[in-house]
């Protein structure tokens, strides 16, 4: 059964790519878009992009330790797409930029452009491979491990048919294909739903009544000010990891910027960051749900959370969810990376090489092999993740990296949107990469001496310390001064 589906899936998928690609396959279109897009199918599309597997496994398995809690996160999140919405998008289309990071050469020089395409490649590209790492592990458990198929031609797969449907539409073919895998991870997730609540013996209302005088359910803390889940951590973090990993990330934007204007792409940006809200309370539904479920038939769980659902979906529900935990782990997989490998293509061969849009084939020739060379460093850099191993929650391990990586870039932006100053641009990589080693040495520190663990708001700190550090180099800088002196 699981392969009928699989073998359907691809092939619809390859029909979309070929009937939104076989008109054009220009470095314009790949990069762009036909710039005609409704708003409402990007936003639907850009929902399949956010959540990844990851989200799938962990966000279900926090239940049992956090209850709803992640909600204060996610209602940063929305917080964070109205700062995008308002400030960045308006930025955007007025510069008519193709990637975002050509703004900091427009804003600084050549140095300070790189750095910033190079920061992104770097995240992107890990966290990319972390996503689809959890994804390549559960079909391999559920569909190919029984078939004797090792776990590198998985991945291997995996990548070359993301890589068929596309390298030649790009960014034209991810915004259908991931609103129809949206639209499909939705259905799934409501089914899923329905099908453990079957299992509960309960009506509709009477589980909801149980779970709202439930702990599990508890979204706001606002009494532990020592907790990372305290109401102001996560929604102050919610709200900069939002405006990182979506404002300042070429993956998010590159479908922002293929709509008609700028108040197209605001439409987009509101209704995507609203629809994030209930998506997310489906997720924690799953989660809690199980739970009462586990307690009812006292079934242990597994000490990782992200094994929760796994758990229960391989074989304890029915074949049902059986089934549909696969079209959904397929459907957010894909979704993810395909929009991904899209834009590291995008910034490595726009910010990196330089390549131009004029339908040249030389051109074209280049941009096939730079989406080949990505794929394959995804592959590798999955199957290391696979030798280390991963004990933890995924997307709590997800949101650490993006408060090293992507904490240059917050302030690279922050200095050149809110200041008038210039840096020097030669200094740039410098302090990008001071910034890195002292959030290293603070978050370590603090661990050992102070006993304290930073949570999510190292993100704004590492912020914080690549804006001043663009300060003591900007040409105002009283420090530039005393050195001239």
């Amino acid at each position: 059964m699981l392969i009928i589906i699989l073998i359907a899936y691809i092939t619809l998928l390859l029909v979309v790519s070929y009937l939104t690609g076989r008109k054009s396959d220009s470095n314009v279109v790949f990069f762009r878009g036909s710039q005609r897009t409704p708003w409402y199918v990007v936003a639907i599309g850009m929902i399949g992009t956010s959540i990844s597997g990851v989200s799938l496994v962990s966000v279900p398995g926090m239940v049992r330790s956090i209850g709803f809690s992640y909600m204060q996160m996610v209602l940063g999140f929305f917080a964070g797409y109205i700062v995008i919405a308002t400030v960045l998008l308006p930025l955007y289309y007025k510069l008519n930029l193709i990637t975002i990071y050509e703004y900091l050469k427009k804003r600084f020089g050549n140095y300070s452009y790189k750095t910033g395409a190079s920061f992104f490649l770097l995240s992107r590209t890990f966290l990319s491979a972390f996503r689809l790492y959890i994804a390549a592990f559960l079909l391999q458990n559920f569909l190919f491990e029984a078939w004797g198929i090792p776990f590198a031609v998985t991945v291997s797969g995996i990548l070359f048919f993301i890589f068929l449907y596309t390298f030649r539409g790009g960014v034209k073919t991810i915004i259908w294909t991931d609103t129809l895998q949206t639209l499909i991870l939705i259905t799934t997730l409501i089914l899923i739903i329905f099908q453990i609540n079957t299992q509960l013996s309960t009506s509709i209302s009477e589980t909801f009544s149980i779970l709202k005088d439930n702990s599990l359910t508890r979204v706001f803390v606002f009494d532990d000010w020592a907790s990372k889940q305290n109401f102001f951590k996560q929604f102050i973090s919610g709200m900069f990891i939002t405006i990182v990993m979506t404002g300042l990330d070429q993956d998010m934007m590159q479908k922002n910027l293929s709509c008609k204007n700028l108040k197209e792409a605001q439409k987009n940006m509101f209704s995507y960051g609203f629809m994030f809200i209930p998506v997310n309370l489906l997720f924690l539904s799953i989660g809690a749900l199980l739970t009462l479920l586990a307690m009812q038939q006292n079934i242990a769980l597994p000490g990782n959370p992200d094994q929760i659902l796994p758990m229960f979906a391989n074989g304890r529900l029915g074949e049902w969810v059986y089934i549909l935990f696969f079209i959904g782990i397929m459907s957010v997989s894909l979704s993810s990376s395909d929009s991904a490998l899209t834009a590291l293509t995008t910034s490595f061969s726009v910010d990196i090489l330089g390549i131009d849009l004029r339908k040249s084939q030389k051109a074209k020739r280049t941009r096939i092999l730079v989406h080949a060379a990505i794929s394959i460093t995804i592959i590798l850099l999955i199957l290391f993740i696979k030798m280390t191993g991963e004990n933890n929650s995924v997307i709590d391990t997800l949101y650490r990296v993006v408060s090293y990586t992507y904490g240059p870039l917050l302030g690279l932006f922050a200095f050149g949107m809110f200041t008038k100053w210039k840096a020097k641009d030669k200094l740039v990589p410098f302090i990008a990469m001071f910034s890195l080693v002292i959030i290293a040495m603070l978050d370590f520190g603090f661990a050992y001496f102070f006993k304290y663990k930073f949570g999510y708001e190292l993100l704004i700190l590492n912020g914080l310390i690549t804006f001043a550090g663009l300060y003591l180099i900007s040409n105002c800088s009283i420090f530039n001064e005393k050195m001239n002196n």
